[in-house]
């Protein structure tokens, strides 16, 4: 003779528990993740030209190294490369340090990031008419 055995309604209530617990852990971890964002510049007007570096005709590419934080705002800035002239080196790290970016975001985080920034001076062609009031030799 088979012989059956009842589940009682108790355990096969905590059984149906226990079960639809585990698909929620499941369905919790399987959830996606937010899709980060990278970092995007806001507000970067550009450096002022040096007047003596403009009169002079100077040029050149200046890199940062620039740290911006969870708020949008560079926290580190430093030279990775020089422009060749002091001014203008000063002129870009002057200018990067005002700067306002969107930071970028991991699963809809807010994080710190840091970039290389290239500024560049291009050889001013035609100076302006205070470069000749300055009393050339």
């Amino acid at each position: 003779m088979e012989r059956r055995t009842l589940l009682s309604p108790a355990l096969l209530l905590a059984g149906v528990f226990a079960l639809s617990a585990c698909a929620k852990k499941q369905d919790e971890s399987a959830a996606p993740l937010i899709a980060p964002t990278e970092l995007a510049a806001i507000d970067t007007p550009p450096p002022a030209y040096p007047a003596e570096a403009e009169c002079n005709s100077d040029g050149g590419t200046t890199v940062l190294r620039v740290t911006i934080e969870q708020d949008g705002v560079p926290s580190r800035v430093g030279q990775v490369q020089s422009s060749g002239n002091a001014a203008l080196d000063k002129a870009a790290l002057d200018a990067v340090q005002t700067w306002k970016f969107r930071a970028a975001t991991r699963n809809g985080k807010p994080v710190t990031h840091t970039i290389n920034v290239p500024v560049t001076f291009p050889p001013v062609l035609e100076k302006p008419t205070r470069c000749f009031a300055q009393g050339a030799g």
